[in-house]
């Protein structure tokens, strides 16, 4: 018997999910991670924001993890 079309979609789509989940969280943990790194080196929030085109009170919020 072959497999079923709508079988393998749905399953396809599931993953699809997965690693879009995985793949989001660890963008977001890397942006958090070079917002940091510049603030460490001396940017302020203002700056970091200017840079990436973000207000500066979202950058606060990026930073604790919001």
């Amino acid at each position: 018997m072959p497999p079923d079309p709508k079988q393998k979609a749905r399953e396809a789509l599931r993953r699809a999910q997965v690693d879009y989940e995985r793949d989001a969280e660890a963008v977001k943990e890397a942006r958090r991670k070079a917002f940091a790194d510049a603030q460490v080196a001396g940017l302020s929030l203002r700056e970091i924001a200017e840079e990436v085109g973000l207000h500066y009170s979202r950058i606060s919020e990026i930073l604790n993890g919001k």
